[in-house]
This record gives C-alpha cells, sequence and structure tokens, in this order.
C-alpha cells in the first residue's frame, strides 16, 4: 500500500470461498476492516447465488467476480448473475476474453508456449480446442462484417449484458483496442448471431479443471 501511496483499499475481494469457513464469518471479518478505514468496499469472487444473499446479508457487498466470456456463461445459468443484479451488486468478469481465444493471438495450440498453463485447460485440449476454434470463427465473422475485432465483440456483448470486464494485456496496442469495445454498440440482431453463433451444448470441455458444477453452494 506505501507502493501505491495509499493507506485504503478501494474493494477488497475475498478470492474463493472457503468451504470450512461459513460465509458469514468470512464477510464479518472484511466488514470489520471497513468499519475500521482501511477498505471502502468489499466483494466476493466465484460464489454461489446462495453464498452471495448470505454474504451480502452480512454486510453489503459492492462487487462479485466470476468468469465469464461467450465461451463461459455459467454464471447466467446458476442464477449468480440474476442474484447479483436482484440485490444491486455490480459484476466483474474475469478471463473475459475467454483466456485468449476470442482474439486474434491464438489460432493453434502452437501459439501457446510449451509451459503455459493454459494447455491444462479442458478447453486447450487439442480436440476440444479444434472444436471451439471453429465456433471462434463465426464470431469473428460477425467482427468482420461490424468492422470491429473478435476481442472488441466479446467485451461489448459483456457491457450489454451491464458486466465490468477486466481483460488483462502486456500491449499498449491491445488496451487500445480492448477499451474501443466500450464505443461498440450491439444491436438486438447481433446479440441473437452471438448467442447462436456458440451454443453452450456445441462448446467442448468444462472452463477449468476444477470447474464447481452450476448450482454448487460455496
Amino acid at each position: 500500500m506505501r507502493h501505491l501511496r495509499t493507506d485504503v483499499i478501494d474493494l477488497y475481494y475475498l478470492h474463493r470461498v472457503d468451504p470450512d469457513v461459513p460465509s458469514e464469518e468470512s464477510v464479518g471479518a472484511m466488514s470489520e476492516l471497513v468499519a475500521e478505514g482501511k477498505v471502502r468496499h468489499i466483494g466476493l469472487s466465484e460464489a454461489s447465488a446462495a453464498t452471495i444473499r448470505r454474504a451480502h446479508a452480512v454486510h453489503p457487498l459492492a462487487a462479485v467476480q466470476s468468469e465469464m466470456s461467450l465461451f463461459s456463461r455459467d454464471v447466467i445459468d446458476n442464477g449468480e448473475l440474476a442474484t447479483v443484479r436482484e440485490l444491486g451488486i455490480g459484476f466483474v468478469a474475469f478471463s473475459p476474453l475467454g483466456h485468449g481465444t476470442l482474439t486474434d493471438g491464438i489460432r493453434s495450440l502452437d501459439d501457446l508456449a510449451p509451459d503455459d498453463a493454459r494447455r491444462g485447460l479442458p478447453r486447450f485440449r487439442p480436440d476440444a480446442f479444434a472444436a471451439n476454434l471453429a465456433l471462434v470463427k463465426r464470431v469473428d465473422d460477425i467482427a468482420t462484417r461490424l468492422g470491429a475485432t473478435t476481442a472488441q465483440v466479446a467485451l461489448a456483448w459483456l457491457l450489454s449484458e451491464g458486466v465490468v470486464p477486466i481483460p488483462g494485456t502486456r500491449r499498449p496496442e491491445r488496451l487500445a483496442e480492448n477499451a474501443a469495445a466500450a464505443d461498440l454498440v450491439l444491436d438486438d440482431h447481433v446479440l441473437s448471431e452471438l448467442a447462436s453463433a456458440l451454443p453452450d451444448d456445441e462448446i467442448l470441455g468444462t472452463r477449468d479443471v476444477a470447474t464447481v458444477p452450476a448450482g454448487t453452494d460455496r
């Protein structure tokens, strides 16, 4: 915090709820930091709808962070997104570009270094990756028609859902590309096209090795 030249954290997340500790206890401890003036707002990461409700009853949550992208729409199906909307909690999407598949940077597994951690993800196994890349081509075609990049369309879709995406990048030109997605407005026809382009039953592989089944409390 000294390096950041501040004495207060704006948003303090509990990254992954400990299944052995009641969420009420964890959030209660975090709320003490708010009372002490060390933290302004608190949030959870990867929490179920039930956990969000219990935690929010102890202390208001400002944000919930989970993976969400055109490739990972679990939070829509398991009620997590609907819950934060109902309670007035912000939603932050990590890995909004499908770990890079929804960009023009990865078009072959050869584009990944031998020790790249993504090689261990189910959706990056050779058979699944080839099938999923064919789905990305459909998004590519929509993006080309709109005069945008695939990444911009993927980010604009999240923005249309009222979600705040947090794409990571190492290059300034990618940062500028991602930021421009805020100016891309997708009409109902395009949104329908995107839903049809990546149907859930055609996406191969779970989003992570340790993906928690939809509806599981945590």
